[in-house]
């Protein structure tokens, strides 16, 4: 079997990366296996972790067959991208390993596991569908508006008219309520275009 270690620690926790790599190291041994991909990663927990994006790449190019983590919080950001990143595994008949919660979804019992948690992941989604057409049917008989709000766009006249009137571009953006940045691009743009 070919696979990608992922080891990751947040800033505050470094201490444990070499405990970590030298588990997933021994228990690859025992079974035999080759590395094919070692991933050690710094990061806190909710970021967007490139380096683990990259061996998700090496999965999908079909250039590893297992996954082999310490824990499962130290693969996901949040319940949700657990789920989601364990169901494209899955689907790419790519294993998932991890080790201190003796989860192996190269097993029949692991895949039924992780099948298990693919119908929780749409159980979640319903329940969270429901509840976004719930708060919006509320908004509307409330008469509350929803969405996304107004684009700055719509107050680059007001943004002109203040400026010629003599404001400063930090008066303009607290009078018209957008940040100076917009006000700047805003000016800018009119007397590019002249």
């Amino acid at each position: 079997m070919r696979v990608g270690l992922y080891a990751r620690v947040s800033t505050y926790d470094q201490h444990t990366l070499p405990l970590q790599i030298e588990a997933l190291r021994t228990y690859i041994h025992h079974r035999r296996w080759k590395i094919v991909i070692e991933i050690e990663d710094i990061e806190s927990g909710a970021k967007e972790r490139p380096k683990r994006e990259i061996l998700l790449q090496a999965a999908r190019k079909r250039e590893i067959d297992v996954i082999l983590v310490w824990r499962l919080d130290r693969w996901g950001r949040s319940s949700g991208d657990l789920i989601l990143t364990l169901q494209e595994l899955n689907d790419l008949k790519v294993g998932f390993i991890s080790l201190t919660e003796a989860l192996d979804f190269t097993t029949a019992t692991g895949r039924a596991m992780a099948s298990l948690l693919a119908v929780f992941s749409q159980f979640e989604r319903e329940i969270l569908r429901e509840r976004v057409k719930a708060g919006i049917a509320h908004a509307r008989k409330k008469g509350t508006s929803h969405g996304r709000p107004k684009s700055a766009a719509f107050n680059i006249q007001v943004v002109k008219e203040l400026f010629k009137n003599g404001y400063s571009k930090s008066e303009i953006a607290k009078k018209v309520g957008i940040s100076r940045t917009s006000v700047r691009r805003f000016l800018q743009n009119s007397t590019s275009n002249m």
